[in-house]
C-alpha cells in the first residue's frame, strides 16, 4: 500500500512538529525502527514508513523480557498499516548484568537490542536504528537512553519535541490502533533491583497481568516481590479493585501462579514505582 502523506487536520503548532518529524526520517535515509508495539514505536514505525516506504523497516525483538500483547500489538500494527516488519531474536538474558537486575539493567536489556539492530542494520545496508523515546521521558530514570547514545541511535521524536500526549494525537489521527493503549514496559521492570531476572519470573509475572486483565483491568502492573505479588491498580479502577469480592477474585487468579500472598498496592499504578527505592540523585544519573 502507498504511505499516506502527513495529517492535515492537526492543530498548527502538532502539524508542524510532524512535518518536521517526516523531514527528520526523509533526511535519515533507510532506517530500521526499533518497533515494540507500544504507543511510541508504533507511530514512530508508521511516520517512517509514510516518510521512506520500502526504505523502513520496522524490526520486534522477541524474548522472555517481552510480553506476548506486545507482539500481538505489533501485528496488529502491521495489519492496519502495511509497513514493512521483521522479527529478530534478542538474547539479554544471556547476559549476567541483564540478569543481576541492578538500576542499570535496562541499559545492558537496550545494548543488546542495539547491538542486534545495528547488524541487521550493516548486513542490510540500512543507514540509521531510531527508537521512540519522547521528551516525557527525560524525566524519569531510564539507562536505555546512554546505551542509544553510544550507538548512534536516532531519537526522531526528541529532535521533533513530541510527547506522549501529541503521539498519541497523531496515532489518533492516523486510524493506529495503539492510540489509547495503556502504558508498557518490559516484563523485567516488575522486578524490584536486586532480584534475579530469570524466564520463570517473567512468565508467572506475564501470567498474572494477563489474569487480571481477563478480570476487566485496564492499566496495571503485578510487581514480583519473591512469595508476595504487589498489584498496582490505575486510581480510576481502584474502587472496582477493592470490593470484597473482586479482591477475593484477584488473589485466587495469583496465587496458582505461585505468589504466596496477595496484596494491593493503595498509591495505585505509577509508571517507574520499583525506582522509588533509589537514593536522591540516582535516576539524575542516565
Amino acid at each position: 500500500m502507498s504511505a499516506p502523506a502527513p495529517a492535515t487536520s492537526l492543530e498548527p503548532e502538532l502539524a508542524r512538529k510532524d512535518a518536521r518529524l517526516d523531514a527528520l526520517l526523509r533526511g535519515a535515509g533507510r532506517v530500521i525502527v526499533a518497533f515494540s508495539g507500544g504507543v511510541d514505536s508504533s507511530y514512530l514505525a508508521f511516520a517512517a514508513h509514510r516518510a521512506l516506504g520500502e526504505g523502513a523497516l520496522a524490526v520486534t525483538a522477541l524474548s522472555p523480557s517481552y510480553p506476548r500483547t506486545h507482539r500481538e500489538a505489533a501485528e496488529a500494527v502491521v495489519a492496519a498499516t502495511g509497513l514493512r516488519h521483521r522479527f529478530v531474536e534478542t538474547r539479554e538474558l544471556e547476559s549476567a548484568d541483564y540478569r543481576a537486575n541492578r538500576p542499570d539493567r535496562c541499559y545492558h536489556c537496550k545494548s543488546e537490542l542495539f547491538e542486534v539492530l545495528g547488524r541487521l542494520r550493516d548486513v542490510e545496508g540500512f543507514g540509521a536504528v531510531a527508537y521512540g523515546v519522547n521528551t516525557d521521558d527525560r524525566g524519569d530514570f531510564r539507562p536505555g537512553h546512554r546505551a542509544a547514545d553510544e550507538r548512534g541511535v536516532l531519537s526522531p521524536f526528541l529532535d521533533a519535541l513530541l510527547s506522549k500526549s501529541e503521539i498519541r494525537a497523531l496515532s489518533r489521527a492516523a486510524g493506529l490502533p495503539t492510540a489509547d493503549l495503556p502504558a508498557s514496559a518490559c516484563l523485567a521492570s516488575r522486578l524490584p533491583y536486586g532480584t534475579e531476572v530469570t524466564p520463570e519470573r517473567l512468565a508467572q509475572v506475564e501470567r498474572g497481568e494477563e489474569a487480571l486483565r481477563a478480570l476487566g483491568f485496564r492499566q496495571l502492573r503485578v510487581r514480583h516481590h519473591g512469595p508476595l505479588a504487589r498489584v498496582e491498580i490505575d486510581p480510576a479502577e481502584m474502587a472496582r479493585a477493592l470490593d470484597p469480592e473482586m479482591a477475593r477474585r484477584i488473589s485466587a487468579a495469583l496465587k496458582p501462579l505461585g505468589f504466596r500472598y496477595v496484596a494491593l498496592d493503595l498509591d495505585g499504578y505509577r509508571s517507574g514505582a520499583l525506582n522509588e527505592v533509589l537514593p536522591v540523585g540516582a535516576t539524575a544519573r542516565r
